[in-house]
């Protein structure tokens, strides 16, 4: 028996800004993009890894969700605390580059961590949390 990961979901709160963050700053190619009832979600993946994507969906499309918690999660969100990725790459400081001249909020430069990665984190257009590491 074999499990992937298949989708991980983020939160969204400007489907457009979103969509040209994860396109044209990360370069990710849009698998999907589909709109219903007012809402948008959009699907991304890295090139060359079609079978794993990240969904980008407004944050309170769970019919469930209370207004109490809607407004815990836009708390969340602003604050960054709600939702994050971890991406990799072969080239961390080229990468970061790009990011940065994109005006994306920096979270931590490039650095070596004591338990043997180096990364750098940023925030997406919604606040979620990205890092992304060096691959060895």
């Amino acid at each position: 028996m074999k499990i992937t990961i298949h989708a991980s979901y983020l939160p969204h709160t400007d489907p457009d800004a979103s969509l040209a963050f994860y396109r044209d700053v990360l370069g990710f190619e849009v698998l999907n993009d589909v709109g219903y009832a007012g809402m948008r979600w959009i699907t991304v993946s890295a090139p060359g890894q079609p079978g794993t994507s990240i969904v980008l969906q407004p944050p309170t499309a769970d019919p469930g969700i209370t207004d109490a918690e809607a407004d815990a999660i836009a708390e969340m969100m602003a604050k960054g605390t709600f939702a994050g990725v971890l991406l990799a790459t072969d080239d961390l400081d080229a990468v970061f580059e790009r990011i940065e001249a994109s005006d994306a909020e920096v979270v931590q430069e490039p650095m070596d961590q004591d338990y043997g990665l180096r990364d750098c984190a940023f925030r997406d257009p919604a606040g979620n949390l990205i890092r992304i590491q060096q691959l060895h």
